[in-house]
């Protein structure tokens, strides 16, 4: 028998193949075909975390942003300003952190938000000042228009995202009167 296997292989270039062996083959087909579905159903765990983010009230805000603008002050003047920006987003909560400077002028604006049907309620402090209020206004899919309030001090903040770029604009009736800042990711 070993001689007619060495043979059959000499001419035919391929071994005989045994039963266990088709056998084998016949299970490892479906194995891999199981493998590969469980993996896809695995990873396609992960987007419906990703897919609420991009399409809740907060829609296309998670994550850390970066980029500059212009802040007026009282007496008119304008300066240049560099900003950064880190949305933490999880369901109709979002914590925000807003971090701007210039060669004379700084601000740390952070805010915990949630959204109620479009309402948006929430706190929001100034850290560099020690300042801390009220936060309510409109919005969903990534725009909003806002107020903060605190004794002494009101802010409208408007905030639009679009794809990978956003747009911020406060006006404010303090020493601080206003900031146009622009953002990506």
């Amino acid at each position: 028998m070993g001689h007619q296997l060495v043979y059959r292989v000499a001419v035919d270039g391929k071994r005989p193949v045994s039963k266990t062996s088709r056998t084998s083959e016949f299970f490892a087909y479906p194995r891999r075909l199981t493998i590969a579905a469980v993996a896809f159903f695995m990873t396609s765990l992960a987007v419906p975390a990703s897919y609420a983010q991009s399409s809740g009230p907060y829609a296309g805000m998670a994550g850390k942003w970066a980029g500059g603008g212009t802040v007026t002050l009282d007496d008119g003047s304008n300066e240049r300003i560099r900003c950064r920006a880190v949305y933490d987003v999880a369901g109709a909560k979002m914590d925000m952190s807003l971090t701007c400077a210039s060669d004379a002028y700084r601000f740390n604006l952070t805010a915990n938000v949630v959204d109620q049907g479009g309402a948006i309620v929430g706190q929001w402090s100034e850290t560099s000042r020690g300042i801390t209020g009220s936060l309510q206004g409109r919005g969903g899919g990534g725009n909003f228009q806002v107020t903060a309030v605190t004794a002494g001090f009101n802010a409208n903040i408007g905030l639009r995202t679009t794809g990978n770029k956003q747009s911020v604009s406060i006006r404010a009736d303090s020493l601080f009167r206003a900031a146009n800042i622009s953002l990506s990711k």
